[in-house]
């Protein structure tokens, strides 16, 4: 029957009234039993896979959230989505369809919750575009929603010494550098990544779970809470708890999500020091709330808010480490003492923000530092701008080695990063370099590859602190260094990243914002008359279909509907 104080459920359009006998009996042909039907039914959106380390597990955090809804005198309803694992898909084709694949989940969801019209939605990721993809989708249906995810990796250990999955990416490069022997590699191998969960560092899967808790749209926990933990487990109970009393309510997405609320996730993100896919994942999210996020607003927030904590790969924390430094409700409350977060937003506790934060403290202030002693003094991101990137570009700035924020480079021009890899690899980037990648954007990729394994290889072969990349591609959330991506316009569309040539000087100043192409604009002007567009790289399935339909990393890789 609907919850005390609810006269009709959205599930009741197709179990209620005679005319519904067939779609009941359909119910009872899996096993439902009458009252079973009667309670609001709660569709349980589990991406659990046997791909994924971070979705391995997402049986037992959905079988906790089913057991959560239950007590709470609900009826869970599993279903499932896909999910990509971009460590497994870097480095060759599959990584064109990852960014590709949060538009599918969004577009999955929605059918799911439309074709059977649940009461409300548990949203069951861990891992990159698969938590971006559900948010989506429930901002777009706008049913009570809430989010749980399987919680980050431990980190692994060699020598005593803590290590990550970029551990091993970079330990590619040390190798090819001579750095390491092939048994200091395989040993990394071995150790990096010691159990289920998303990746151990403040990679894309643990920055968005971090800020869907700073978003409200997830309990407090949901983003550092280790993987293996009982206390995921009982999150998740509590999540399945939790959606009924939201249903109850009628308390609704959108109504969380707030700008505000939006304006809250981008500050938390500044403070941590997250991946530059946030600038991707987090206006799409606002998108299908019908807020436009500009890239401007990430500077603007920066600008005023310090980066408190040093989390792998810039720095030496881990998720663990933030954990049990008190987490990303410690980071707001810290935050909050300079007004930097907005109090008044309700969250999916059915409680504010400044509620929820009421008896929160820093545990370990040499993990999340106070306002007064931060790493930096702006945000770990930065969107930069100039005549190669006129629409924006975006980078880590609180994972680049001072001495490459402000430089002057020759040009090193790729048509794909497979190309660009080979040549870091090889030994044939040097000093003094700037790596481009072009082609290799939302629509010219297509599907904006991640650039972990150039960048990685960077790192691995010393050149962190002398070589920067750039590219109309993205990065991991693994990715440090002077790493620039999302530049926009695309170089498929005519942007300016298409007219460099090989050896021209290009600047990099990241505290100025600038990112310029030191070449006269006539030159620019008489390059761009000679351009002409590449044929796509691939012409048919869903990847083509993407390219057409895909908007630029401005704007969130989104579609456009017309």
């Amino acid at each position: 029957m609907p919850l005390e104080g609810q006269n009709e459920m959205r599930s009741d359009l197709m179990k209620k009234g005679v005319e519904k006998a067939p779609h009941r009996s359909l119910f009872k042909a899996m096993g439902y039993t009458q009252t079973e039907i009667d309670r609001p039914l709660i569709g349980v959106v589990n991406s659990a896979n046997e791909i994924i380390p971070g979705h391995i597990h997402l049986d037992k955090i959905a079988e906790g959230v089913k057991a959560g809804i239950r007590l709470a005198g609900g009826t869970p309803v599993e279903f499932s989505t896909i999910g990509v694992c971009d460590g497994l898909a870097m480095n060759h084709a599959g990584m064109r369809y990852s960014l590709a694949s949060r538009e599918l989940i969004a577009d999955s969801v929605e059918i799911m919750a439309t074709a059977h019209p649940f009461d409300g939605l548990v949203l069951v990721p861990n891992c990159d575009k698969i938590i971006p993809g559900m948010m989506m989708a429930a901002l777009r249906l706008n049913i009570p929603a809430i989010l749980v995810s399987g919680g980050p990796m431990l980190a692994g250990r060699v020598g005593g010494k803590p290590v990550d999955l970029i551990s091993v990416f970079e330990g590619v490069g040390a190798l090819r550098a001579g750095q390491i022997s092939p048994a200091e590699l395989e040993e990394l191998e071995e150790q990096a990544c010691p159990g289920c969960g998303s990746c151990a560092g403040m990679f894309t899967a643990n920055s968005m779970n971090c800020l869907a808790e700073a978003l409200g749209l997830a309990l407090p926990g949901n983003g550092t809470i280790p993987a293996v933990t009982a206390a995921r487990i009982r999150l998740a109970k509590e999540a399945g708890m939790k959606i009924m009393e939201l249903v109850s309510r009628d308390l609704k997405p959108r109504e969380i999500a707030s700008m505000n609320a939006f304006r809250n996730a981008i500050a938390v993100d500044m403070a941590l020091g997250c991946s530059t896919n946030t600038v991707l994942h987090v206006p799409a999210i606002a998108n299908e709330a019908g807020i436009r996020l500009d890239l401007g607003l990430f500077n603007e927030i920066s600008a005023r808010t310090p980066h408190l904590c040093s989390l792998r790969p810039g720095g030496a924390h881990f998720l663990e480490d933030l954990h049990s430094a008190g987490g990303v409700q410690a980071v707001m409350k810290e935050l909050a003492r300079r007004d930097l977060v907005e109090l008044a937003s309700i969250t999916a506790t059915g409680k504010t923000v400044g509620e929820n934060l009421e008896n929160v403290r820093i545990l370990r202030p040499e993990v999340i530092r106070s306002l007064d002693n931060p790493y930096h003094s702006e945000g770990g991101i930065a969107v930069l701008y100039g005549n190669i990137a006129p629409e924006g570009a975006v980078v880590k700035q609180s994972a680049v080695a001072p001495q490459m924020l402000v430089r002057k480079g020759r040009a090193r021009v790729f048509e794909s990063e497979s190309d660009a890899a080979g040549a870091i690899l090889e030994g044939r980037i040097v000093a003094g370099d700037v790596v481009v990648i072009r082609y290799e954007g939302p629509k010219g990729g297509p599907g904006m590859q991640e650039m972990l394994t150039p960048t990685a290889a960077i790192i691995g072969r010393g050149l962190g602190a002398d070589v920067a990349l750039i590219t109309d591609g993205r990065f991991s959330g693994g990715t440090q260094g002077a790493a620039i991506g999302h530049i926009s316009p695309e170089a498929a569309v005519g942007g300016p990243i298409a007219f460099i040539e090989e050896g021209d000087e290009i600047l990099v100043d990241i505290p100025g914002k600038k990112l310029e192409l030191l070449v006269d604009s006539a030159v620019i002007a008489k390059r761009k008359e000679a351009w002409k567009p590449r044929e796509p790289r691939i012409k048919s399935g869903y990847l083509a279909r993407y390219a057409s339909m895909v908007t630029s990393g401005a704007r969130g890789a989104v579609l456009q509907n017309e």
